[in-house]
């Protein structure tokens, strides 16, 4: 189905209503290969950091009311989607799926407490007609001796710093929850990991997040999973996906990553998909037991290919929206280059394609003589 585009009527800008519905119909136009890919026997998942949505923290929002037209007409390539950077304030990404359609749905956490926490939230938005809830959700709160170890400044003694472990959950915790599409039943986890910088403990930190969620989740498939070696179509499946702050293919981030037994597709590994410049940041991790299982294809979409464009005529247009009192130094270029990612995001949406059609697999089972 289409989106709900009626809102635009209440764009009360005219020129801005009319530039809204031309981009998306140029939106509409690229989009139409990935649309196109879609079919009741395949699952099109993303994984997308909206931006500070739409929090408006650093002042360079909000968001326009076209924008959410734009955000909205790309996340409907797919059938569910992982949203990290949700904001305190549900308002923005209930007007989001309300674009949607009424076809469409979404769970959301709690904002994650503290400096590091952020107030954002973790979310799936999801369409009711391919995706369905298994009704099993829950935030992943490591065990005591499971926990992320950093140090702590104590005090000091003769001139010297003295520094305690501390054992840590998570920066924001990450969000688990079961869904089914066709025949294929899986628990998806959603995260942000902590980034902090690129070296020292801080970067240690970040890697230690990754590798105790791979072997968290390690631990507890193999306990669900024990004794149904004969059974994989029962088995439980998991798929990680989110911003991870990997840093590169060979980096020990995404060692950490594909430790565990869990591995990042073919279809989507490397360099394969990256728009240039692209970061690695963002990636989907699967552990899968089921024999049937099929990824079928993987991109990222290229947000900015019809709307706040590099050029001096998206520039033209929305320069006056950019505000005046931010890096008033800068150049226009930068300034620009800069607002449009809290208008679309500073994340590109990363896919993948799965084969949800196991019915020919099943009732050939059955046909089996001695079955």
């Amino acid at each position: 189905m289409s989106l709900n585009y009626t809102g635009m009527r209440r764009i009360r800008d005219k020129a801005a209503r009319e530039r809204c519905a031309k981009r998306l119909l140029q939106m509409r136009a690229t989009l139409e290969p990935l649309h196109s890919r879609k079919s009741d026997s395949k699952l099109l998942l993303a994984t997308w950091n909206i931006r500070d949505f739409d929090g408006n923290k650093f002042k360079w929002g909000p968001r326009l009311p076209e924008t959410f037209y734009y955000l909205a007409e790309m996340m409907s390539c797919f059938d569910l989607i992982a949203v990290q950077e949700v904001n305190r304030d549900l308002e923005p990404l209930q007007k989001l799926v309300g674009i949607l359609g009424r076809e469409w749905d979404y769970i959301v956490t709690d904002t994650t407490e503290g400096w590091s926490g952020n107030s954002e939230r973790l979310a799936f938005v999801y369409n009711t007609e391919k995706v369905w809830f298994r009704k099993m959700a829950g935030e992943v709160v490591l065990p005591s001796g499971q926990l992320i170890v950093t140090k702590k400044l104590a005090g000091t003694e003769d001139g010297q710093k003295i520094l305690h472990e501390v054992g840590n959950q998570f920066a924001r915790t990450p969000y688990t929850v079961a869904f089914q599409s066709g025949w294929f039943k899986f628990n998806l986890c959603t995260v942000h990991i902590y980034y902090g910088s690129a070296s020292g403990a801080k970067l240690k930190r970040r890697i230690d997040e990754i590798s105790k969620l791979m072997a968290f989740f390690r631990k507890r498939q193999d306990k669900e999973n024990r004794g149904l070696k004969n059974r994989p179509e029962q088995a439980e499946n998991y798929i990680l996906l989110g911003d991870f702050n990997v840093v590169s293919p060979e980096h020990k981030t995404m060692e950490a990553l594909e430790s565990n037994g869990f591995r990042v597709p073919d279809e989507i590994g490397g360099d394969i998909v990256r728009l240039d410049h692209g970061k690695y940041y963002d990636q989907i991790a699967l552990r899968v037991k089921d024999e049937r299982f099929r990824v079928l294809g993987g991109g990222v979409v290229n947000m900015f290919s019809d709307v706040f464009r590099d050029t001096d005529e998206d520039r033209e247009v929305w320069a006056s929206m950019i505000p005046d009192d931010l890096e008033p130094d800068q150049p226009l270029e930068k300034r620009y280059a800069k607002w449009r990612t809290w208008q679309m995001s500073d994340h590109s949406p990363l896919w993948i394609e799965i084969d949800t059609e196991y019915a020919n697999h099943y009732l050939g089972k059955i046909a089996e003589p001695g079955t």
